[in-house]
């Protein structure tokens, strides 16, 4: 199943798409797509210490499952690899190769920290942990 959306794209980031699909041969539909679903990959239930196939909504876990979010963190080799990786992006020495694994681990990060975010708020809600600004 597909869906059909139209997109504006700056003209660099298109002429970009544009080029590798003539290097490739192949559709600038198709490496956009790609590109799409490879930047979106590591947002998926499975990056989540919840063993389900879908991301249960935060109210309808248990007391202990959103205690255990509200510590959530990357694994501490993402998470060193992340710091590395910004620390060249820094310095101006990040390898054409790295700029995809940092975007991957950002978004890594990001997810779990909406995913605490959003278990902070439930558990303050229920009455489990005092508001950060208490």
């Amino acid at each position: 199943m597909t869906t059909q959306i139209i997109l504006n794209l700056p003209d660099e980031v298109y002429k970009k798409a544009e080029h590798f699909a003539q290097l490739t041969n192949r559709a600038v539909g198709d490496i956009l797509t790609q590109a799409i679903a490879l930047s979106l990959s590591p947002v998926s239930p499975q990056s989540t210490s919840i063993d389900s196939k879908e991301t249960p909504s935060i109210v309808s876990l248990s007391d202990e499952e959103v205690i255990a979010l509200t510590e959530l963190q990357m694994e501490p080799e993402q998470d060193q690899r992340l710091s590395e990786l910004l620390y060249n992006q820094q310095a101006g020495t990040l390898a054409d190769t790295e700029h995809s694994e940092l975007w991957t681990l950002m978004q890594v990060y990001q997810e779990k920290l909406l995913l605490k975010a959003q278990a902070l708020r439930e558990a303050v809600q229920r009455g489990l942990r005092e508001p950060l600004d208490a």
